[in-house]
Parts: C-alpha cells; structure tokens; sequence
C-alpha cells in the first residue's frame, strides 16, 4: 500500500513543518494578513494595464509608425468613425453629422490628424466613401502612445456621442485600432470575472469530491487565492517599469487557481500516504514536507523556466506573460508550502481520507498493467492518434489581431466589416512608405519614386507629396494622406491585395524592391508590414527560445532521475501532445471548424498564441512529470531493480499519482476553459489550447504512452553514462529515500 519514508528532520522544509505543529493559526492569520495587503495593492493593476503589444518596438515598421507619428502627426493609434445614411453620405444630413464630429475631433488634444469624405480633396474623397455611397469615413490620429491612446480614443468617442448612436436618421459607428484596444480592455476585464465565475464554484465542487469534504477543499482555493493577489501585486510593481499586457491577467487567475490546487493535493496525498503507511501526525506531516514538499519547489523550478524564456522575445505581450506566469508559480509554491502543513495540523483529522482500496485493486494500477501488456500496439495507436490531431498545423498561417477578435456586437468589428466588405479601399491595408531623409532629393526623383510604387503590382494607388498615381499614371494633387517634414517624407499606398495573403506578402517583397529616390533608404509600416517583422521576430528567437527550454528541462529532469533516457522521452511526448493542441487550434480558429466556437475565422492565428501557449503548456506538462516520476523513481530505488521490477515502479508509482494528477488535470482544465467563455477570440483559443493540451498530457501521455515507452526500454530508462552518474550522485535530488551516495 506504501511505505513510510525516514525523513531528515533539519533543512528549511522540516522547519517549516515544526512551525506547522507548533503555531498553525499564527502562519495562517499571518498568510491572510499578507494577502489582504497584496490584494490592497495588486487588484486595482488591472487600470494601468494595456491592450496591445504583438508587434516588435524595434522593427522597421515600429521605426517607421513612429516617425509617422512624430514628424508627420498622423498620431500613435488610428481612430476610424463610419457615418451612414439612408439618402446617402453626400445628402445633407451625413454631411451635417459628418462635419460636427470633424469639428470636435479637431477640438481635441488628443487629436493629431483628421481627414474625412467631407473635407478631403478629391480623389481622396471618393475613396472615403462607400461603394454604396451610403456611408462616409472619418479618420483621425490619436495621440497619447501605447498606454494612453485608448482610453483618450475612449474620451473622443463619448464627445461625439458613444460608440454607436442614431442622430437625425444617420448612424454612427466608431472603429479602428484605438477603439479595438479600447474595447478589447473592457471585454476583457468583463471576461475576467465572468471566467471565475465559472471556474472557482465548479473547481471547488470537484475539490470537494477529491479531498473528501470542504474542510480539506478549501485549502487549495486559499492557497490559489494567495497566488493570485500576491502575482498581482508583482504585475502592479512591473507597471512602474515597463508596459505589462492586460491578457497576462487571465494566466494570473487560471494558473494560480490550478498549480495551487496542483501542489495542495500532491502534498495533502503524500500526507495521507505516510499516515497509511503507519506514521504518526507529525512525523507523517514532516515526511510530507520533505518529500512531496521538495517535489512542489523541484515541479515549479521546471513550470517557470519555460515561462522565464518568453522575455527573450521584444514584444511586450509575451514578456507580461512571463512575469504573470513566473509570479504565478513562484507564488503558487510559497503559498502551497507554508499553508498546506498548517491547515493540516489545524484540521486535524478532518483531512484524513477515506480507507483506501489496495493498490493491485485500483484503477491507475490494473490500467497500467493492461498497457504494458500491450505496449507496443497502444504506445504506436496513441502516437498516430496525436500525430493526426496535429497535422492541421502544417497549414497554419500567421496574422496579427483585428477588429474581428472582439464579438460582432462590438462597434469596432461592425467598423471593420464595413470597411472590408463595402469600400474599395480598407485603410487597414494601406501601406505608409517612409523615407526618413529626403534632404537633398528633388521633388522630380519622389515623384519618378511614386511612380514606380504604383506600377507594383495590386497597388491600386499611390498618394505622394507631388499628387496621386493609379496604376503609375498621375490623377491629381497631393493629398493629406502625403507629406514632407523636417527632411523626411511619406507616401501612402492602397492595395487591393487581401491582408495576410500570399499576395501581399509577394507585394511587400517587390515594394522593398523598388529602389529608394536617389537611392535613399525606405521603411514600410502598416498592419501587413507588422505582421510580417512580428513573425519574424518570433521565428528569429525561437530556436534559442527552444533550445533553452529544451536543455533546461533536460538537465532538470537527469537531477530528478538520474537517467539521460527519461529526460529524451519526455522532451519527445510532450512535443507530441502539445502538437494534437496546435492541430486543433488551426483546425477550429483559423479553417473555421466547430463555428470556429463562436469567433470570426480571419484564415490566420495570431503568432504569439502557439508560442505563449508551447511555454506554458510545456512548463504544466512538465509539472505531472516531476509528480510521477519522482514517484516511480522511489519505488524503483526500493525494488531488486530487475526487468520486472521496471514494471511494478511504473505501476505502482501510477497507482499513487495517478488520482492526483488526473484530478489536478480535470481543475486544471477547468480553469483554463473557462478562458474559453472569453468573448476575445485568441484569448478563446488560448483557453481551448491550453485545455486540450493539460488533458491530453494527464490522458493519453501519462496513462497510456509513458507506461508503454517504459515497458519497452526496461531497464535502459535508468541509464546514464558513468561521468553523468556521478554527477547525480553529487547533485541529484528524489522525493523518496535519500539517494545512496548523494549530498
């Protein structure tokens, strides 16, 4: 049934345990007390938090948006505003709203540019108005940068009447990139309470089911709750610093939940180990601290080092995830050792489980005979069953986030739709070809340079400083859309290659081509010049990225193990899993399967999603690894270590983690699909993804391909060579007995 093991009673884990004994109710007021003033502290986080942060500051098209900004005053974030009438944007009623939200706009501070179908020059006009010409565009510049541009958009928009409004018979929508951060923060916070709303209550029910009364249940949500506020409370201090995404609030909130209810059960489950195995209270809550409790802080080490690796990348998405994600797990482990042994030595016996069935009778036991029986035939099925899950991912296509991750409700994606399906020409598409010195270069060679841009092809049109050309032949004068400043200048290019195509992909490479007036340099902003510096950005820094994760993992599982075998298996299953959850995104969100669960399918996935998702997901999946093998390695260390013995380790090490794996992954799961209620598209994906991935690697991986993979090597899952040995034997660490021969 198990073996009680002696366990050292010095180190800081075996005093934490005697001030467990000693003063329960002192670490617990304590604990609360801290929370309560992290909570004071780190909730109201949530206002300083941002929207954006996809693309990468130091690209081409971050330099040249800002020069943009700055000597042309097309401000940091494009407002778009979309005025509809029945008799048409050239009746007088459009033209008199059309002209009073121009007037306040203009009024405004926050306002760099303003240009609109009733006060551009022609042909700038035309293309302000709908193919229908029912409906006329505004487009204003907002300034305030990445931190204030929204909430500014947010004021400009209540001035001219709300996000939607009627006036006179004439509808007004508001749209474009400040609107869309704008109503991304407010979906988001909405989403935030609405996503533990779902997922404490029906977390708690299943706690309540697993520890066997709600005693017992309620320490994990305390430590979860501790977790959270305290990784608050560090997100709050980083704002000082740097811009910390608002998305990274959703990592804060699931994960804490579920790595809290992780630790707790693990170490309550050895608790109750120990105490069948015959211990007495104390020596039971000693042994769990410096077994189970040295496997929590082994188990985070391993689930944040993937998470650290996301500040390598610039884009400051990614890096808020790796300070909410680190935060989290080191929370999360502090808060599960100080308060699980108190609350156990304050409980009493009221966390004592149910009398347990004999190992050979359980179910993690018989099903892991059953696969070793037939390791080969289930170890390849399982293999196929996730490689055909992840084929969709060959296909995946990269883009950046839209008007369309919001609800069809929301006025910006209404804007939006508007804009692709009823103009001839979408300002999303638009490219904006800076040439930061033109000091010395004469109006004839930018006009020759315009020239040439046009006659890209699906470029519809060029607007210069020296007037518009369609199809390279000259149509007009210059437009407000064209510029010289302060030795530098811009062009505007329409096009009507749909973004995020290979189209427009193809058209970037030939803009770049063109050669620069007098041979001057050329910097392309705009979304798909974004998009494609964002991409690379990722892909230039994912084989370090990779590398780290990969070599990190591995030298911490030799420490766990002892083999260079186990390590290589893992690295290989966890791939696999984590492919069947990438196979399934692209399947849904970008191909539209399922509905695409409610969103707007736009053909691509936003790029940061699959490597967020690979960091955490790899980290979580590396978190059931340490649980059990620490677990098979003390049985093994216990056994003759013969063939056979190989099996029993497996079968027994399952039989005790098994429960709490499977329950800690059926939480888990819980929290991260309550992300899936999120009304934010990727950040639905992201909850689905994370989802499938826990679930497969608690299912398929753990119960089914690890015990067939260590039934087939036998013995050589222990091997290393001899120089790696001895380095265990100095540094290796176990949840069990001390190693022989280790420090």
């Amino acid at each position: 049934m198990g073996h009680h093991v002696a366990v050292p009673q010095r180190g800081v884990l075996a005093r934490i345990a005697a001030l467990s004994l000693a003063a329960p109710r002192r670490i617990i007021a304590a604990a609360l007390l801290a929370a309560v003033a992290a909570a004071v502290f780190g909730v109201p986080v949530a206002g300083k938090l941002a929207a954006g942060g996809f693309q990468d500051p130091s690209a081409e098209s971050s330099r040249a948006a800002a020069l943009l900004a700055q000597r042309f005053h097309q401000g940091d974030a494009q407002l778009l505003i979309t005025v509809t009438s029945p008799q048409g944007a050239a009746g007088g009623a459009a033209r008199a709203v059309g002209a009073d939200i121009v007037d306040t706009l203009h009024g405004s501070p926050y306002v760099a540019s303003v240009t609109s179908a009733w006060t551009a020059a022609e042909p700038a006009a035309r293309e302000l108005i709908s193919d229908d010409g029912r409906t006329g565009l505004v487009i204003a510049g907002i300034t305030g940068g990445q931190e204030h541009s929204d909430s500014n958009a947010e004021a400009l928009v209540q001035a001219i009447g709300g996000e939607r409004s009627e006036r006179d018979g004439v509808s007004v929508r508001a749209g474009g990139v400040a609107m869309v951060n704008r109503q991304v923060t407010a979906q988001t916070q909405h989403d935030l309470l609405l996503m533990e709303s779902i997922a404490i209550p029906l977390s708690f029910l299943v706690l309540v089911w697993v520890f066997g009364g709600l005693p017992a249940a309620a320490v994990p949500v305390c430590v979860g709750l501790v977790a959270i506020v305290g990784s608050l409370a560090v997100l709050h201090v980083i704002t000082f610093f740097t811009d910390v995404s608002i998305f990274a609030l959703n990592l804060c909130m699931a994960m804490g939940l579920a790595l809290a209810i992780d630790y707790t059960l693990l170490m309550v489950s050895r608790y109750r180990d120990e105490l069948a195995a015959g211990a007495d209270r104390a020596t039971a809550l000693t042994g769990m601290m410096v077994t189970a409790g040295r496997t929590v802080v082994f188990s985070a080490t391993t689930v944040a080092l993937p998470m650290l690796t996301m500040v390598l990348f610039p884009m400051y998405f990614l890096k808020s995830f790796a300070y909410a994600g680190v935060a989290t797990v080191v929370f999360a482990a502090l808060a599960a050792l100080v308060l699980t042994p108190a609350a156990i030595a304050l409980l009493g016996d009221r966390i004592d489980a149910p009398e347990p069935k004999p190992v050979e009778r359980q179910f993690w036991y018989r099903s892991t005979i059953f696969v070793m029986r037939r390791a080969v035939p289930v170890g390849l099925a399982g293999i196929v069953v996730l490689v055909l899950l992840g084929l969709p991912f060959l296909g995946v296509r990269w883009g950046l986030p839209d008007d369309r991750v919001l609800p069809q409700s929301a006025s910006a994606h209404e804007v939006g739709d508007q804009l692709r399906d009823g103009f001839a020409s979408d300002p999303a598409t638009a490219v904006s070809m800076v040439i930061p010195d033109v000091r010395g270069v004469s109006e004839a060679q930018l006009s020759r340079y315009a020239a040439d841009v046009s006659r890209v092809a699906d470029v519809s049109s060029v607007s210069a400083p020296s007037g518009t050309y369609a199809a390279g032949q000259r149509v007009g004068p210059p437009t407000a859309a064209t510029g010289v400043r302060e030795g530098s200048a811009f062009l505007t290019v329409s096009t009507d290659a749909p973004l995020f195509s290979d189209r427009s992909a193809a058209q970037l490479d030939r803009l770049h081509e063109v050669p620069g007036p007098a041979g001057r340099a050329v910097e392309l902003a705009g979304v798909a010049p974004s998009n494609r510096d964002s991409v690379a950005a990722i892909t230039s820094r994912l084989p370090l990225v990779l590398g780290l994760i990969a070599v990190s993992t591995f030298c911490l599982l030799f420490l766990l193990t002892g083999s260079v075998v186990l390590p290589l298996k893992a690295l290989l299953l966890n791939v696999l899993s984590l492919s069947a959850a990438f196979g399934a995104m692209v399947w849904i969100f970008q191909e539209g399967h399922l509905g695409g669960l409610g969103t707007t399918s736009t053909g691509t996935l936003v790029a940061n999603i699959p490597v967020l998702l690979f960091c955490i997901a790899f980290g979580l999946s590396m978190d059931y690894e340490v649980f059990l093998m620490s677990r098979i390695r003390e049985f093994w260390l216990a056994s003759g270590r013969t063939a056979a013995d190989v099996s029993e380790s497996v079968a027994l090490g399952l039989a005790h983690t098994g429960r709490v794996v499977t329950a800690a992954a059926l939480v888990m799961s819980i929290s991260f699909a309550a992300l899936i209620a999120a009304n934010v598209s990727f950040m639905r994906m992201f909850g689905l993804g994370l989802s499938l991935a826990v679930l497969a690697d608690a299912t398929l991986v753990r119960m089914v391909l690890v015990p067939a993979f260590m039934r087939v090597l036998g013995r050589w899952n222990w091997w290393s060579p001899k120089p790696l040995a001895r380095v265990h034997g100095r540094f290796g660490i176990s949840e069990g007995a001390p190693v022989p021969g280790s420090a």
